[in-house]
């Protein structure tokens, strides 16, 4: 519920993954509108920064500091936030931790680190949410997903399972809340590549720095896509910006000519030009220094807006015939002659 009368609560909205990133943006977009906002994620510093972006920019703020790994933190967190600002109207998974390696290269216990973060974390914050959401039979939760929920790229195996996982068990509730006539909603927010502090942070053993597969959107496109997904309901899932719809539809159509195209271009579409550093900390274990905001390093190189959402926004069935048109071009492009296709440019993720 919008803050428009000062009569009515603030909307009560937890984000995970508050203090960076597309996190960080969504905080910033709820607070303008007035949002009481429970800030989930591991560093206190950092949350303590975006609570005070929050205050300037007319919301409030709860810094919770904790690891999404651990579910009886977030269901403390939970207890905390219906304490001090009261009922949760909206939960908005989003916290995710990356490792950018080759399969055959990485330990047991990376794979189990990135699985309890992006993919249980998840499942956490849902069960807090539904325990306290669905006696009330109202609320909205988000799962900020990706493209890559729906086509897996080389390198960052357990960030892709992880996705495809948190989609699993998006399309399961749906089906329960469905049975059950229940009036709480949720849906997954597909993002594209975004320009984030995840390629400053996560954990690489590849020799160049990694980047976000171009085209790169900015993080606001992101939360843009979340705020309208929580005032409206938009269906099970909401595809932001064109590389996801066609990364989508692609799977879809030539699934194969994608792994033959990833296999061959998909390592170099995902580092630049530099050397990475060595010695650079990363996020896996613990929260990574730095003084980080939304934003990542290439602003350069990042669209500020997303026709596909513009259209989405306005008319559902505008996006969906586009989406259609998108499926016939698509249908064209088996053969290694035609370079515009998704395996190319796929998703890299928020």
């Amino acid at each position: 519920m919008p803050n428009g009368e000062s009569s009515r609560p603030r909307e009560v909205v937890v984000v995970t993954g508050a203090s960076a990133g597309l996190g960080r943006a969504i905080v910033e977009r709820f607070a303008r509108d007035g949002a009481a906002i429970g800030l989930i994620a591991r560093g206190k510093e950092r949350l303590e920064q975006a609570q005070a972006s929050v205050e300037a920019l007319g919301g409030q703020a709860l810094v919770l500091p904790l690891d999404v790994a651990d579910a009886d933190a977030v269901e403390r967190a939970a207890e905390t936030v219906e304490r001090e600002l009261g009922p949760i109207d909206v939960w908005i998974n989003n916290a995710m931790v990356s490792v950018y390696s080759p399969i055959k290269e990485m330990p047991a216990a990376e794979f189990r680190r990135v699985t309890e973060v992006t993919y249980l974390g998840y499942v956490h914050g849902t069960l807090s949410a539904l325990k306290r959401m669905l006696p009330r039979d109202r609320g909205v939760i988000i799962q900020v997903g990706s493209a890559l929920a729906h086509r897996s790229i080389p390198l960052q195996s357990a960030y892709c399972a992880s996705k495809h996982a948190i989609m699993g068990f998006h399309e399961s509730l749906l089906s329960e809340l469905l049975h059950d006539r229940s009036h709480v909603r949720t849906t997954m927010v597909q993002m594209p590549a975004m320009n984030t502090p995840q390629f400053n942070w996560a954990k690489s053993r590849l020799p160049r720095e990694t980047q976000p597969v171009p085209p790169i959107f900015q993080p606001e496109v992101g939360a843009d896509a979340v705020h309208h997904a929580v005032r409206h309901d938009v269906g099970r899932e909401l595809l932001v910006a064109w590389p996801t719809v066609k990364a989508v539809m692609g799977e879809k159509l030539v699934p194969g000519y994608i792994d033959r195209r990833l296999g061959k271009r998909g390592y170099a579409s995902e580092q630049t030009g530099a050397p990475a550093d060595p010695d650079r900390p990363d996020n896996l274990w613990q929260p990574a220094p730095g003084d980080f905001g939304a934003h990542g390093r290439f602003d350069a190189r990042s669209k500020d807006r997303s026709v596909e959402l513009w259209l989405a926004k306005r008319s559902p069935w505008l996006a969906l015939f586009g989406a259609a048109l998108a499926g016939v071009a698509l249908g064209t492009l088996r053969g290694p002659a035609h370079a515009g296709t998704p395996a190319d440019h796929p998703s890299g993720g928020a």
